[in-house]
């Protein structure tokens, strides 16, 4: 698997398989912004990738509590926080400020966020953005995983 790019699933489960092995391309301090409409297999895809840092815990969607965290391990079998946000009910940026913004998204950990386009100004500019829509058939997904680099990095090749 070469991570970026697009592929399809028929299945909850091949779309978790598409997330698990997405997260061994991951590094600390990773944010992956996710988007898509309701149903389109954003949670599933958070369980595929704690399935693969190695979440032993249930994984379910925070829609009420705004954030889950989760131990997983990584490449290295060091323990590895794993932060969740499902931002669909937030009604403002202050709400994110105060589950402790800086932490979640420029700590050690691994911050997946459902409903990313609700950040606004927040959301920061080096990412992994997932998208995720329904297909043709009744549980097929399209899943595009595009890298977002800063423009001041790809010009000059540092951050």
């Amino acid at each position: 698997m070469t991570f970026t790019g697009t592929y399809r699933t028929a299945s909850e489960q091949e779309t978790r398989s598409v997330a698990a092995a997405c997260a061994s391309h991951l590094r600390r301090g990773g944010v992956l912004a996710l988007f898509g409409d309701l149903g389109t297999g954003k949670t599933q895809f958070v369980k595929g990738l704690c399935e693969g840092f190695g979440v032993a815990e249930n994984v379910a969607s925070p829609t009420f509590v705004l954030l889950h965290r989760y131990r997983g391990r990584d490449q290295h079998g060091k323990e590895l926080l794993l932060y969740h946000l499902d931002l669909y009910r937030v009604e403002s940026g202050d709400e994110i400020l105060d589950l402790g913004y800086e932490e979640i998204f420029f700590g050690d950990g691994i911050t997946m966020v459902e409903w990313a386009d609700r950040l606004g100004s927040l959301l920061p500019s080096r990412r992994i953005d997932v998208h995720l829509a329904h297909g043709s058939q009744e549980n097929e997904r399209e899943i595009r995983i595009d890298r977002v680099v800063p423009e001041v990095i790809r010009e000059t090749g540092k951050p």
